[in-house]
């Protein structure tokens, strides 16, 4: 399972404030403690400011790594803004993301294809946000033909279903798990990831749906997850899962997520 911590999010008014005044303390203190949580991946977004947002975004990566050994998730739709910070970026990065709409494709792909990046691909497209499972299996679908097509392996492409609240539409948690099965059998070199929190939008104790159905779909082939690895009860329920599917040898990840030192 791949994680993929959120925290470094500009709509955050603590963050905004740190990239606005340059508080690299601050920045790296957060990329620390998601990355001491289990965070493979580092989403960065500067995104509250667009007119500032090149120079932010490359500025947030530049500090980023200065403290943490990661690759970094460049969290936005503008090329221009990716494509500063993936020439700063050590490695190659993670990009957020495309979409199947055409537009957005043909201005985000090419940086992608120039910096070797892994893509988050949204299974939405001009329709907007699609509701049922076929909807985002034919949204990916097309975008797997189109970045196929300029030499992107399925192998660094990560679809995201697209995850709405649950409270406003009661068939959205069956929706995605059919999706994320969908996906996974139609392209099984490719992967799937999922930003967790928008499932448990407007109910009471979010974390437990939040984890609840994290589980779930790691039960149908998600293997990654944008989240926040510090949340209470995170990490336990991603060793659990991973335990119980047979992904954890003896499970010793388990054993060491609880053994007393």
């Amino acid at each position: 399972m791949l994680i993929v911590g959120e925290r470094i999010n500009s709509s955050r008014p603590a963050i905004a404030r740190a990239i606005r005044e340059r508080d690299v303390a601050h920045i790296q203190e957060e990329a620390e403690r998601q990355v001491a949580a289990g965070a493979q991946v580092l989403d960065v977004n500067a995104g509250a400011s667009l007119e500032r947002e090149p120079e932010d975004l490359a500025w947030l990566v530049v500090t980023v790594q200065g403290a943490v050994e990661v690759p970094l998730c460049l969290d936005s739709p503008r090329p221009e803004a990716l494509r500063r910070a993936a020439e700063v970026h050590q490695g190659a990065p993670m990009v957020n993301s495309i979409t199947g709409e055409e537009d957005r494709l043909a201005r985000v792909l090419p940086v992608v294809v120039e910096s070797g990046a892994r893509v988050v691909a949204l299974t939405m497209d001009e329709a907007g946000m699609p509701r049922t499972a076929e909807e985002r299996l034919r949204v990916a679908g097309r975008i797997a033909e189109r970045v196929t097509a300029v030499g992107i392996p399925l192998e660094r492409v990560y679809f995201d279903p697209v995850i709405s609240a649950l409270a406003t539409d009661r068939i959205q948690g069956r929706e995605v798990f059919e999706a994320v099965a969908g996906v996974r059998r139609e392209f099984p070199e490719a992967h799937v990831v999922c930003g967790l929190s928008n499932i448990s939008f407007g109910l009471p104790n979010r974390l437990l749906l939040n984890h609840t159905f994290l589980v779930m779909l790691m039960t149908v082939g998600l293997d990654a997850v944008i989240a926040d690895p510090t949340s209470a009860g995170f990490a336990e329920s991603v060793a659990a899962a991973q335990a119980l599917l047979g992904h954890d040898e003896f499970c010793l990840s388990y054993i060491g997520r609880f053994r007393v030192t």
